[in-house]
């Protein structure tokens, strides 16, 4: 053996022993072995605890490939909206986690809430921050008639189907109603002449309209179901950690990233609300988050949020869902009343949170120093009871826990295809546009995220 070679060899087993001392001291560091609990706590957050995708009964399209790709092609459709110029994917960027980065939504005009992103959406019994939908396609539609929004209406998006849609919606949906005499703009908005125009469509047409327009929600929401979560490092580190195996650089977690978990799942009581593999309890809190001073409208969340899905004639027990009465357990038992629905507002998954700041659901806190800041501190709520109490916890311990949610960053689970505008041409080519742009009238009014 040469001296150059057993220089190399020693090196070679110099550096094993230290990468073994590394990784012991990063189990003393991050507070020694996890306990039989711990390790079912960690199980219960990776990804690989995800059940599988349960069937939408609401809409009987939501595993339609046909469908899915017909939504793909409206989720990136600018000519649905009132001025032309506004899609689903102008706030739910794909290449930024389907979010748009700022504190309010800029569609049409401003909204008074912060853009919530579409990954895993598909397995949540309630969307937008304060629940008033409860399917993906519910919710696809509310976007499409606000005001603030896309700013369209009812027989604008029919007339643009049959123009440029129709074999693809004929594929899926069977035929298209008679267009012919319907206003080229009506529907139930806060544009008076719109909504004048409405009442004067007769009530069997206004439910053909109605039809078409739920069947633009089912489309999209088959197209956003084909949208999860990518491994993380931290599903990694599980993974690793409950088989017994040695960390690598791709499944390791940081000394400091180690103790952060460790308050997630403990002092910080973080997993009281982000738990499953998803973060999230799919419920609604009063967490303190003050109101945005740019927001003059009251903002009541859950407690306004549930009436609204109730009263929804889109919803799962309406006309134009596809479920049974029984199926829709979460409409039926849906708490409506108590001062804990008062400013409570959605669980959002933690996955891909270090990407997706400003926080809260008006974006007031800028970073996520801030968030722990803001649960560490626990001020009171402005209005109802904030569920918060001080954790106290240490600068250093801010920095840890910070550090462990930065470990949650993955790319966005899909089919890189479904992540960028579809290709291939529409079916039925032309050049429309929209019959009349969005009038300043409709800038103050309409519902919002």
């Amino acid at each position: 053996m040469t001296r150059l070679h057993l220089r190399l060899v020693l090196a070679g087993a110099l550096g094993g022993t230290l990468a073994v001392t590394a990784v012991a001291q990063g189990r003393l560091a991050g507070g020694g072995r996890w306990s039989t609990e711990q390790r079912e706590m960690l199980r219960s957050l990776s990804l690989a605890s995800l059940a599988p995708l349960a069937a939408d009964p609401s809409n009987r399209y939501a595993d339609d490939d046909r469908a899915a790709a017909l939504g793909h092609q409206l989720f990136f459709d600018t000519r649905l909206s009132g001025d032309g110029k506004v899609s689903c994917a102008t706030c739910h960027l794909p290449d930024r986690e389907f979010q748009d980065g700022t504190p309010l939504a800029r569609g049409a005009g401003v909204t008074t809430r912060r853009t919530m992103p579409v990954a895993g959406t598909a397995h949540s019994p309630w969307l937008f921050w304060d629940g008033r939908a409860d399917s993906q396609w519910a919710q696809a539609l509310g976007p499409l008639e606000s005001a603030v929004e896309h700013g369209g209406n009812r027989t604008q998006f029919t007339h643009l189907i049959a123009a440029h849609y129709r074999r693809d919606y004929e594929a899926v949906f069977g035929p298209l109603p008679p267009i012919e005499g319907l206003p080229p703009n009506a529907g139930p908005v806060a544009d008076s002449i719109w909504r004048r125009a409405w009442r004067g469509i007769p009530p069997a047409r206004q439910q053909d309209v109605n039809r078409v327009f739920a069947n633009i929600g089912k489309a999209i929401a088959a197209y956003e179901r084909r949208v999860g979560f990518e491994e993380t490092r931290f599903d990694r580190y599980v993974e690793a950690e409950l088989a017994g195996r040695p960390h690598t650089p791709t499944s390791a977690l940081s000394p400091e990233e180690t103790a952060g978990l460790r308050l997630f799942i403990g002092k910080a009581n973080c997993i009281n609300c982000h738990n499953g593999p998803r973060f999230t309890d799919d419920h609604f809190h009063n967490t303190g988050v003050p109101p945005r001073r740019a927001v003059t409208v009251a903002d009541s969340g859950r407690a306004n949020g549930v009436r609204l899905a109730l009263g929804d004639e889109f919803n799962c027990a309406g006309r134009y869902s596809d479920a049974r009465p029984e199926e829709c357990g979460e409409l039926q038992f849906a708490a409506t009343e108590g001062e804990e629905l008062l400013r409570a507002y959605k669980t959002p998954s933690l996955r891909g949170v270090a990407e997706r700041a400003p926080y809260m659901h008006a974006g007031q806190l800028a970073t996520l120093a801030e968030v722990v800041a803001h649960y560490d501190r626990a001020p009171e709520a402005p209005a109802g009871h904030s569920e918060l109490q001080a954790l106290r916890l240490t600068s250093a311990e801010r920095r840890q826990l910070e550090a462990f949610l930065r470990a949650l960053s993955a790319p966005v689970g899909a089919p890189p295809e479904l992540l960028r505008p579809p290709q291939k041409p529409l079916l039925s080519a032309g050049a429309w546009r929209p019959h009349a742009a969005a009038r300043p009238e409709m800038a103050a009014r309409g519902t919002t995220r």
